[in-house]
């Protein structure tokens, strides 16, 4: 199989029969959903397993704000994290120290506490490996949110803008061939720093989106980019989308490190964005509330009936949505030897 996620039709094979039913089970696993919810009583538990795998640095901090992102999404707060962490046989003690401070400081940062997980050395990796376990909570069950409440005619809002975690790593890792395609020093220098700025967290921007619009559904852009998490909230909603492909904002370092190794940035890694439906009233009164906390948002398409399809417009005209099976660093790392 190709690296990346796997087809949402075996997927949903694989998802047909997972052991015993519970009814405290809110949403359990589904194409396009991130997080399981559980009925407690008194609060909804909200619990995201989410491993990484391309990033070589600070990989630990990158590993607590994948998990508290989908937690987010749910409307949820990210309280409790649990990390696996694999290191390989290379790895050094201070390398440890470092790996182990990242995730400390970006728990403190989101007000989430380490409760536990498990620690190895390993053969078979050549990088560190962190699987984690976020885990939230959620007072007021009608404040859920998932992929899966889209409606037919929401609009479409972006945060932040496209690819803002592949175009980071492309910078960090393949300097040397975006110089040779002639990017220059201060851009790659801009693109390496887009993990800090604008960053790849999106807890804010749910909270302040939550607080501010009735939202029907919230998705946060990771593998296979914007056209992948639309597709996914497409088909956990079961509609069809439109994405209007010049409303969705590209950076200039992000534009110029995609033009130089031949990639498509609506289909790469987008950590760093969030894309949420709602009403088209309600589409001003969100924004303005991103803007209150310094993210920018955009209005980028709409949600239509299923048997319409998934479509984009862009200066060319309409055309079929594309569909990335893998995300384009995959592709692009596989086809030039890997980092």
């Amino acid at each position: 199989m190709e690296i990346g996620k796997l087809p949402q039709e075996l997927m949903r094979e694989l998802l047909a029969d997972l052991g015993a039913d519970d009814q405290q089970v809110v949403v359990g696993p589904a194409v396009g959903e991130d997080c399981a919810v559980v009925d407690l009583g008194e609060r909804l538990l909200v619990a995201k397993s989410d491993p990484v795998t391309f990033a070589a640095e600070r990989v630990g901090w990158y590993a607590v704000q994948v998990n508290a992102n989908d937690v987010a999404c749910t409307g949820a707060a990210p309280r409790w994290f649990l990390p696996t962490v694999l290191m390989p046989a290379s790895y050094t003690p201070d390398a440890a120290r470092n790996l182990f401070s990242d995730i400390a400081n970006a728990c403190r940062d989101l007000g989430v506490a380490v409760i536990g997980g498990h620690t190895e050395v390993t053969t078979g990796i050549e990088r560190p490996i962190i699987a984690g376990t976020m885990l939230g909570e959620l007072r007021e069950r009608s404040r859920l949110v998932s992929t899966a409440g889209a409606r037919d005619g929401d609009s479409l809002i972006l945060t932040t803008g496209l690819a803002i975690e592949g175009t980071a790593i492309l910078a960090s890792e393949c300097a040397d061939p975006l110089r040779t395609a002639g990017v220059d020093e201060a851009t790659i220098r801009r693109a390496s720093a887009y993990l800090a700025t604008p960053g790849i967290s999106v807890v804010a921007a749910a909270r302040a989106l939550c607080e501010a619009a009735d939202v029907h559904s919230l998705h946060d852009v990771t593998e296979g980019g914007i056209v992948t998490a639309l597709r996914e909230v497409a088909a956990a909603s079961g509609l069809g989308v439109v994405l209007e492909a010049e409303s969705a904002p590209v950076l200039p370092e992000c534009e110029a490190i995609c033009a130089a190794l031949g990639i498509d940035p609506l289909g790469l890694l987008g950590s760093g964005a969030l894309v949420a439906t709602m009403a088209a009233s309600d589409v001003p009164r969100a924004l303005r509330a991103l803007d209150r906390i310094g993210v920018n948002g955009w209005e980028i398409g709409q949600m239509i009936e299923a048997e319409l399809g998934l479509w984009l417009i862009d200066r060319t005209g309409e055309r079929p949505m594309p569909e990335f099976r893998r995300d384009e660093l995959a592709r692009y790392l596989e086809g030039n030897g890997g980092l």
